[in-house]
């Protein structure tokens, strides 16, 4: 086998899913809507069987790492565009190319009523090449390509609907949060340029040692820390973490197919494959990594509790996805970076896989997406059913599904670290499986089992029945839903575009982990590569690995001895809590929120952490806005500009005198000029 991949083979795997896209967006009034969907899928089909050839050959050694086109050169820095295709990498084109594969299938059911069809593929095509340049990659300046175009195609995905005022607050909201990570992230590139000297990983990986041993001018302050934070922050907004995740939840108003694609294993995972490209560097600085234990602690725990009093469907599955992305992050901070970015494998399919769920039921439901208007629908959705209780025993970490062996080897890897911050990182992981399994199977209950609450009246405070309220109160109640209660819609299974990728996402939902764990965690998978051969996942902190290693004994043997271990039971605890609350005593819920109504509230409101930016960072803004415009332009500039102006006038108003229109006056002038020249002259000649 060739220790090279063909640059040919991979130059093609990104641009077959943009040769779609630019088909798709350019001539879709011409291709039609079959033609659209058929050249995207096309593209991206292409993309992932490619993905799947370089992941075969870099376990078999093969690699690649080298300049496909120089853009630009200054001095001695070069702008490139180049590849670095490793085991890490190879992995996540072939996450991301999957997962997109079954969400353009998927498209075709669920828009198929939609305007904007051949507008819709030509995005999430794009959105496909931007993630695939990102995770490929061998420079800063082509990661922050695509880190910058992920973020402008969800842009334009979020706020698909532009005619929906929702939408449109939903998409600038995470454009504007993503700024301001972004603002980090190009923080920590400068300074990594700045005393790098290149933008190449494998330059700034060398100069590590160098870097760590310098101090942030005029602090003492370890540079490389404060270059590590700051990109860091980058995938903190990106990787939605705790406090830049407020865009997220918002972010639902997108057609469901955007949710599982974003939110499930390309944009929000970027953050987290890129702390992990960068371990080399992460790992000389461990206030950097206590930093990310910190924040991906709170983000776990403190999100999961959103999820609970969630009632719309797809919020539910955001929060989920939150605490998720906090279970990996703490697994970074930790230094177990196969244990993330094996999470990040197992939670791309589950979690695409309840995102699409969710989906198939909102069709179901004709779009209705509360859950207190659900109940009694397995019946009617079968498969949706059976693959959406498969996605949340995948969640929770039911013993022999993929996503137990990923949480529960973060669980250990955060029981053996001794970096500052694990211990409280611990506490929140393992009290997040209770939290977790509580509202999955909380959502589970509410929309497959129980009273069909769809056959009466709409719950009086869901969006729809407030929506058919306000209808009926400006006179046009027979056009709203209020006719629903009289005329009952019956689910229905969803057609097969839409069930079969969730019958072939539920498959890896199931067996990934159980096949994955021993090579990605104590094998050579990770030996595979460029960059990172005998540098990336070795390093003082990774004692946890190799006690964990010494202790598998196989995926069988850890899924059985899992039940003599906290978080199984603790998992079964929230699936038991949430029966009875939301089937046998549905009454209760309502009873414990009146009771601690000031928590109810708190977790209701976000943690206010909306109305705080609000009121602090949207207001602040404006007032500075206002300022520099009153002051600074108003008073400064145009008081220059303003100024000058009449100063001039004033200027010419007193020449004018000067200039009367007589010879002599002139001549007179000419005069006194001549000997006031004369007389300067013989003084300077003079001395």
């Amino acid at each position: 086998m060739a220790t090279t991949l063909n640059e040919t083979l991979l130059l093609a795997i990104p641009l077959a899913p943009l040769a779609g896209s630019l088909i798709a967006g350019l001539f879709g009034k011409t291709v039609g809507r079959a033609g659209a969907h058929t050249v995207t899928i096309l593209g991206v089909a292409i993309a992932f069987v490619l993905s799947c050839i370089t992941l075969f050959d870099v376990m078999g050694g093969a690699s690649f790492n080298a300049t496909v086109y120089e853009w630009m050169s200054v001095g001695g820095l070069k702008f490139e565009v180049g590849f670095l295709i490793d085991s890490l990498t190879a992995l996540m084109m072939v996450v991301v190319t999957f997962v997109s594969l079954m969400v353009h299938i998927y498209t075709i059911g669920y828009m198929a009523e939609e305007e904007g069809y051949q507008r819709f593929f030509s995005y999430i095509a794009l959105f496909t090449f931007s993630m695939l340049m990102l995770v490929m990659s061998n420079n800063f300046l082509q990661l922050f390509f695509g880190w910058e175009a992920v973020g402008l195609v969800s842009y334009l995905l979020i706020g698909f609907y532009f005619k929906r005022e929702s939408a449109i607050y939903a998409n600038m909201k995470a454009f504007l949060v993503n700024r301001v990570g972004d603002f980090g992230f190009l923080l920590g590139i400068g300074l990594l340029l700045a005393y790098g000297g290149s933008l190449n990983y494998n330059d700034i990986f060398a100069k590590g040692h160098e870097i760590a041993a310098l101090t942030f001018p005029g602090t003492s302050w370890n540079l490389l820390t404060v270059a590590c934070i700051c990109l860091f922050i980058g995938a903190m907004g990106k990787s939605a973490q705790f406090p830049l995740h407020v865009w997220l939840p918002d972010s639902m108003e997108g057609p469901t197919p955007i949710s599982a694609l974003i939110h499930a294993a390309t944009m929000v995972t970027a953050g987290i494959f890129m702390v992990a490209r960068m371990s080399p560097l992460f790992e000389l600085s461990e206030a950097a990594l206590s930093f990310i234990v910190v924040i991906g602690a709170i983000t776990a725990l403190f999100m999961g509790f959103l999820g609970i009093v969630q009632n719309d469907i797809k919020r539910v599955v955001a929060y989920s996805t939150l605490s998720q992305l906090g279970y990996m992050t703490v697994a970074l901070g930790v230094s177990a970076y196969p244990v993330a970015i094996f999470h990040l494998m197992t939670h791309a399919f589950f979690k695409a896989l309840l995102f699409l769920g969710a989906g198939s039921v909102i069709i179901g439901m004709h779009h209705d997406q509360d859950m207190r208007n659900m109940g009694g629908l397995r019946k009617y959705m079968p498969i949706t059913w059976i693959t959406s209780l498969v996605g949340s025993l995948a969640l929770i970490g039911t013993p022999f599904f993929s996503g137990f062996y990923s949480k529960d080897s973060i669980i250990d890897a955060v029981k053996l670290s001794h970096l500052p911050g694990s211990g409280f990182a611990y506490f929140a992981v393992v009290a997040s499986v209770f939290v977790t399994a509580l509202y999955s199977f909380r959502m589970y209950f509410l929309v497959f089992h129980g009273e069909e609450r769809f056959r009466g009246p709409k719950h009086p405070e869901s969006p729809m029945a407030i929506e058919a309220a306000n209808a009926a109160h400006n006179g046009h109640g027979d056009h709203g839903h209020g006719h629903d209660e009289h005329h009952v819609h019956v689910p229905h299974e969803s057609p097969w575009v839409i069930w079969v990728p969730l019958v072939l996402l539920a498959i890896p939902s199931v067996i990934a982990g159980a096949i994955a764990i021993q090579p990605l965690l104590f094998g050579d998978f990770f030996s595979h590569g460029v960059a990172f051969q005998n540098v990336i996942f070795v390093g003082e902190n990774h004692e946890a690995l190799t006690e964990m290693g010494k202790e598998f004994q196989g995926w069988a043997a850890m899924g059985a001895h899992a039940f003599s271990g906290l978080p199984v039971w603790l998992a079964l605890a929230g699936v038991v809590v949430a029966w009875f609350f939301y089937m046998k005593r549905p009454d209760l819920p309502a009873v414990v929120s009146r009771t601690f109504s000031p928590v109810y509230k708190l977790l209701a409101n976000a943690y206010y952490l909306d109305k705080i930016n609000e009121i602090v960072f949207a207001r602040g803004a404006v007032a500075i806005g206002r300022g520099l415009w009153k002051e600074g332009d108003v008073v400064v500039i145009d008081g220059v500009v303003n100024g000058s102006a009449k100063f001039i006038g004033w200027f010419a108003t007193v020449i004018r005198f000067l200039q009367s229109g007589y010879i002599y006056h002139y001549a007179f002038a000419m005069i006194i000029g001549m000997l006031g020249l004369l007389t300067l002259f013989v003084t300077l000649g003079g001395k």
